[in-house]
């Protein structure tokens, strides 16, 4: 006697704000269907993703010290990058990295990457605090009210030193000859690391 599997879905009531069906005896969801249906992924797939772990272990061979202890990598995987820094040979090099890549497939690539990211091109955080710096500066340069603005927020600014500046930075915008173009002086970068500091100083006393 042949014996067919049945797959028998039952009038059971699917339960409230879930999608699905019941199925011998078992709530199925609708992303277990998926990930079924969607099978294990290609050679093709597979090949790309350990091609892009090998190409950022070849980052990490340049990623800043700080940057790399942050990812607290593997004791093994850390070793293996020491090792391919020394390597000279162009074959050895190579099979080096192919080992570094292997023992990066098991890791989430996302914090690798946005660390490498940030050594490129700086992190969202500074980029913002760099930017904030230079509009408070223009400000205070523009107008003497965002002086009193900028002495409410940042009191131990040392008003003095700051007007000063300001006076000069604007005598220095204004052009020497008619038809000249204004340029910006001393006064005006030095306007600028002041803010810098005093708004870094204020972050770091800030309560966690």
């Amino acid at each position: 006697m042949i014996l067919t599997a049945m797959n028998t879905k039952t009038n059971k009531p699917v339960p409230k704000g879930l999608k699905g069906y019941w199925s011998n005896g078992r709530f199925v969801k609708p992303e277990e269907i998926a990930a079924e249906e969607k099978g294990p992924p290609s050679k093709t797939q597979l090949k790309a993703e350990a091609d892009e772990m090998q190409a950022l272990g070849e980052a990490l061979l340049t990623l800043r010290a700080d940057l790399m202890a942050r990812l607290d990598l593997p004791d093994k995987l850390l070793d293996a990058i020491k090792d391919a820094k020394k390597i000279t040979n162009f074959e050895g090099k190579r099979r080096q990295m192919q080992f570094i890549g292997k023992l990066m497939r098991p890791l989430d690539p996302d914090p690798i990457r946005e660390a490498i990211n940030e050594q490129l091109n700086g992190s969202a955080q500074l980029t913002l605090a760099l930017h904030l710096a230079e509009q408070w500066r223009d400000k205070l340069v523009a107008d003497d009210e965002s002086l009193q603005q900028w002495l409410v927020e940042y009191p131990d600014t040392d008003s003095q030193q700051m007007r000063a500046l300001i006076r000069q930075a604007r005598k220095d915008y204004k052009p020497e000859k008619p038809g000249e173009a204004p340029r910006h002086g001393k006064s005006y970068r030095e306007i600028f690391q002041m803010v810098k500091e005093a708004m870094r100083a204020k972050a770091e006393g800030a309560p966690e």
